[in-house]
């Protein structure tokens, strides 16, 4: 038998005629007894490891549905979904798990991108492509906040191998959700004002998607903003330039830009839903901006290295001044320590 080494080729359509090193292994939700009951009950309260797997190798795939007993209000921000990786007591991975999976607001919605989508039947059908390698121990964890019982349905696709690549970094995701943000009144000005005046020479005050220590890279975030100000006055969320500050860099940071969709690749406030590879917007809100926003930016092909730490910030509308509801979830690689996560709001 072929020792299990870590392969070093990649996954792109011209790298898959390369001999590959290893075994491919998988973890899921199947009735043991041959039956078709393919899930497991999770209990209100309660959390249940739903893979455990020890020894070298890389979580290539995660697919997961669930339902609960009696549909509830927000039953996607109230499952939560933790990651571990060789042991560590603090998680590299805590989210609610439809935040997780690309999109926030507690609501599903079929949309895909090359790292997480999610599928019909109404965007039920939850997929992760983040490789998560580990040196000798993954364990995975879904707690319930729900007042009901959660009927849980997964695939943890994995490869395993003889020992670890020291080069690899560990995955980690973080949520975040300031509502409303800290913005300001608009009584006592115009519009225009409001919407583009004032100056940002600090940083200080912009929404945080996140704040990392160590070494690592970031490779993207999504992004949801729920729009609070009721008027019937020109009413775009955005104008929020993004600010990444990389190894303690004072402002203005290497890597400034010059509007929220800008950094999400798009332009000139859009609304029009729309699905890419690295970005998209999976829901474009109503008129005049209105209600609910989606977005996405995967640092794929650019990865956002850093030495000793980073911040990933965004303006809430321009110079801070909206606010409105903001949630996000980072995702980066690093290696441990990590900085211990704020507890979820």
């Amino acid at each position: 038998m072929s020792k299990l080494l870590r392969p070093v080729v990649g996954s792109s359509l011209r790298e898959l005629s390369l001999e590959r090193e290893g075994r491919r292994r998988r973890m899921s939700s199947y009735d043991r007894t041959g039956g078709n009951k393919d899930f497991v009950i999770i209990r209100s309260g309660s959390a249940e490891t739903i893979a455990n797997i020890f020894g070298a190798g890389c979580i290539t795939h995660i697919w997961t549905t669930m339902m609960t007993v009696h549909e509830e209000p927000w039953v996607l921000r109230k499952v939560v979904i933790r990651m571990y990786w060789d042991g560590e007591k603090s998680p590299s991975v805590e989210a609610p798990i439809g935040d997780f999976f690309g999109m926030g607001h507690g609501i599903i919605k079929n949309f895909w991108s090359a790292a997480l989508c999610m599928s019909p039947q109404d965007g039920k059908g939850f997929n992760c492509f983040f490789p998560m390698p580990f040196s000798s121990e993954a364990k995975i964890e879904i707690r319930n906040e729900c007042d009901n019982a959660l009927s849980f349905y997964f695939f943890v696709d994995y490869e395993e191998y003889e020992k670890p690549n020291e080069k690899e970094l560990r995955f980690h995701a973080w949520w975040n959700r300031e509502n409303p943000c800290q913005g300001i009144s608009d009584a006592e000005m115009s519009n225009e004002e409001y919407e583009f005046g004032g100056k940002n020479t600090s940083g200080q005050g912009n929404y945080l998607i996140l704040e990392a220590e160590g070494k690592g890279q970031y490779v993207g975030c999504n992004l949801n903003v729920h729009n609070l100000r009721l008027t019937d006055k020109w009413n775009w969320y955005g104008e929020g330039d993004d600010m990444i500050f990389v190894d303690g860099e004072k402002w203005p940071p290497s890597l400034h830009g010059t509007g929220t969709e800008d950094y999400f690749n798009t332009a000139f406030c859009p609304q029009q839903e729309y699905n890419s590879p690295y970005h998209g917007i999976i829901l474009g809100g109503g008129p005049n901006w209105s209600g609910k926003v989606t977005l996405y930016r995967y640092h794929i092909a650019d990865p956002i290295m850093f030495e000793k730490s980073i911040q990933v910030t965004i303006e809430h509308g321009h110079n801070n001044h909206r606010s409105d509801d903001v949630s996000s979830t980072a995702y980066w690689y690093q290696r441990e320590p990590h900085k211990e996560f704020r507890p979820l709001m």
